[in-house]
């Protein structure tokens, strides 16, 4: 229990962390949200990249199977860390738009 309490502060932290910084630089305030599950593909699944585009029928079954038989707590975790990328969509809004124009 104590393990998954630091798992999801840790993602949490680290993707608000991320998108923070990448919507600093980019000003692009959602990009992270739409870079999220690209993250999560990596982070979950065992097939190579080059096989998305050599075998994508096998690679794409590959990958729906690993994410259903993800555990409640790997959903969990990797839930915290879109929560981060979101939070820090927000405030990346509230800044620019409370006068912070290096935001």
């Amino acid at each position: 229990m104590i393990q998954l309490f630091i798992s999801v502060l840790l993602f949490f932290v680290l993707f608000f962390g991320i998108s923070f910084i990448l919507n600093m630089i980019l000003r692009q305030t959602w990009l992270m949200a739409f870079v999220f599950p690209v993250i999560v593909i990596f982070i979950v699944d065992t097939v190579p990249f080059s096989e998305y585009f050599i075998e994508p029928g096998t690679a794409f079954s590959s990958l729906g199977n690993e994410v259903a038989s993800l555990g409640m707590q790997d959903v969990i975790i990797l839930a915290s860390g879109f929560i981060g990328t979101i939070v820090a969509g927000f405030v990346i809004r509230f800044l620019r738009k409370n006068g912070y124009q290096m935001f």
